[in-house]
């Protein structure tokens, strides 16, 4: 055990994934925490522009949903080309949470589409081309990891209950996701319409082993602050770049995980509350540490009622 939150309460310090409490952790669902104002995300991105919609702080954002995202641009001109003799502005957007392609014919395949494996970015056509210019980061409290506890309660049907993780940098940063992003055309919206474009974003995702590589998972990938100028750069082609060297997932030590309540399965349930960790009984987590460990693999293929709380 190596550390409480809250009262009784468990934490994991995790890097690519060790072993906790209640099993295995590890992996990247479809849910995450987003409560900085964009004043705070200003000074920390070193953003130059902001978007004119404010966001409420999301302790339980779900796909679908607009986050912010910091992207580089150019100022386009009249025709809408951008102009090469200006330098990219670093802005702030506001997109939708689950990439929309360009060649999309319904902007509904947005929400299954929330994250993108970076061993196939640019293979996929959903995202190759947005891999090549249009890279972006995400920015995030923590976010949210549901498995199976070892002998934990059932629920109907006997299925066993999933325990929601929340996890987090543990120095209280800001994690700076990687993402891609794109841009679709509404055709049924005119073109003075200010909806006739949609702006969606992925999240970047790759595999992850514990430290003795007993099993191996999802997991976001993280751009370090030293890597977000080449990451954002759009005249940086990824088509033809090794950009795979800017991206980590994160390293042991950097990240903290404990259980928290399991209003957080409803994305109509929001607030900083659902952040909290929950209190475990210490006889019950001692009896877990012994006990085997459980395979994410059963809960990548679960037949989940909600595909937010898959792991992809």
């Amino acid at each position: 055990m190596e550390g409480r939150g809250g009262s009784g309460s468990v934490i994991c310090r995790v890097g690519r994934m060790r072993r906790c409490p209640y099993g295995m952790l590890g992996g990247m669902c479809g849910r995450y925490a987003a409560s900085r104002s964009p004043d705070d995300l200003v000074e920390e991105f070193d953003i130059a522009a902001l978007p004119e919609v404010r966001l409420a702080p999301d302790w339980n954002v779900a796909p679908t949903k607009d986050v912010y995202v910091v992207v580089e641009r150019r100022p386009r001109d009249s025709e809408g080309v951008p102009s090469a003799a200006v330098e990219p502005t670093r802005q702030l957007q506001v997109m939708r949470w689950g990439l929309v392609p360009g060649w999309a014919k319904d902007p509904a395949i947005g929400s299954r589409m929330i994250n993108a494996r970076m061993e196939t970015v640019l293979e996929k056509p959903a995202f190759k081309r947005a891999f090549a210019k249009r890279r972006c980061l995400v920015p995030a409290d923590g976010y949210y990891e549901w498995y199976t506890p070892i002998d934990g309660p059932k629920g109907r049907g006997g299925r066993p209950l999933k325990q929601p993780f929340y996890i987090h940098p543990a120095d209280g940063g800001v994690l700076a996701m990687a993402g891609i992003f794109e841009f679709w055309r509404d055709p049924t919206r005119t073109e003075d319409d200010p909806r006739a474009w949609l702006m969606t974003t992925a999240v970047l995702t790759t595999d992850a082993e514990d430290a003795v590589g007993q099993i191996h998972d999802r997991m976001p990938l993280f751009v370090e602050r030293e890597h977000w100028d080449d990451w954002l750069d759009p005249d940086i082609d990824g088509s033809t770049s090794d950009l795979a060297d800017l991206l980590i997932p994160a390293s042991t030590g950097k990240l903290d995980a404990y259980p928290v309540s399991t209003a957080v399965n409803n994305v109509r349930n929001n607030g900083p509350d659902l952040i909290l960790a929950v209190e475990s009984d210490g006889d019950d987590v001692e009896k877990a540490l012994a006990a085997p460990s459980v395979d994410l693999a059963d809960l990548a293929t679960s037949d989940s009622e909600d595909p937010a709380q898959r792991l992809f």
